[in-house]
């Protein structure tokens, strides 16, 4: 995975990483990219990281660091998986995230970076997300007090919301987002989980007594319909893109009604940018058309 030739993405080892980062993190912030060229989620974030610090014009230096290369490093920033991305600013590391993440959250991770001052309560609210969504929802709540018009605010409160099960708001918070703004993939996506709720409406049976019922009698379209719509519901969205597939190709009146609208609402609640919606969507095309 070699850097893009750009000044702004640089290929980092143990030798250089204290004049390249640190010492360049007085200037600017840098990103470090620790990846591995064994990790399949490293090739899908590695394109948007640099996609979006070449989008920074020199704001922000993305620095790649292969951790297979530079194992000290590594130890060091006391890494548990790849890819692991750290920003560092002043020479201390202030933001870090692990995983892959779609396009609209590496989005507002490069703009926490940026030169205007971000609201505290906006970086807690987001650090609580994922374990605390109760408390980051006060947080996200007491921002719109402040700013009703606040798009981060907003999406970043639908999120929690359909975190803990609470769909009640989500529309209405999400309505005003630009369809073209930093947020409109984001506030899509957070629209598409929505509207999965509502899949599992007419599904006849547990998944328990669907997955037997598809095991019984494998050519039965429907079942693997509904079993495809109501894990789809619970999050499985590449089990169950395969399922709702797999309905598509014995039911062809089936694939271009049911089936062709429930994938279509996986792919926004993934993203249109993930990888596993393009993987289903060329399927499903090369189904149909």
């Amino acid at each position: 995975m070699a850097a893009t030739a750009t000044p702004w993405i640089i290929d980092v080892t143990e030798a250089n990483f204290e004049d390249l980062v640190l010492r360049q993190s007085m200037e600017r912030p840098v990103v470090v990219d620790f990846w591995s060229p064994t990790c399949a989620p490293c090739r899908t974030l590695g394109p948007m990281l640099e996609k979006l610090t070449n989008e920074q014009r020199g704001q922000v230096v993305l620095a790649k660091v292969n951790v297979d290369e530079c194992p000290e490093l590594a130890g060091a920033f006391q890494l548990q998986v790849v890819p692991t991305v750290v920003a560092i600013r002043d020479g201390q590391p202030v933001l870090q995230f692990e995983g892959a993440l779609p396009e609209p959250r590496l989005r507002e991770f490069f703009d926490r970076l940026g030169p205007t001052p971000v609201d505290p309560d906006l970086v807690k609210a987001q650090a609580l997300e994922e374990n605390k969504p109760a408390e980051s929802e006060k947080l996200y709540r007491k921002l719109l007090g402040k700013d009703p018009a606040s798009e981060t605010a907003r999406v970043g409160l639908a999120r929690v919301l359909i975190a803990q099960k609470k769909p009640d708001e989500v529309s209405a918070l999400l309505e005003p987002i630009e369809s073209s703004g930093p947020h409109a993939e984001e506030a899509q996506r957070l629209k598409g989980l929505l509207s999965l709720e509502g899949l599992s409406s007419g599904v006849s049976g547990d998944e328990a007594t669907l997955r037997k019922k598809v095991q019984e009698k494998p050519d039965d379209a429907q079942a693997r319909y509904e079993l495809g719509c109501l894990l789809a519901q619970k999050g499985k969205h590449e089990e169950a893109l395969e399922l709702l597939l797999s309905a598509a190709e014995r039911d062809f009146k089936l694939a271009n009604g049911k089936v062709r609208e429930a994938m279509v609402q996986v792919f926004y609640a993934l993203g249109p940018s993930h990888p596993t919606s393009d993987k289903y969507r060329s399927k499903l095309a090369r189904l149909l058309y």
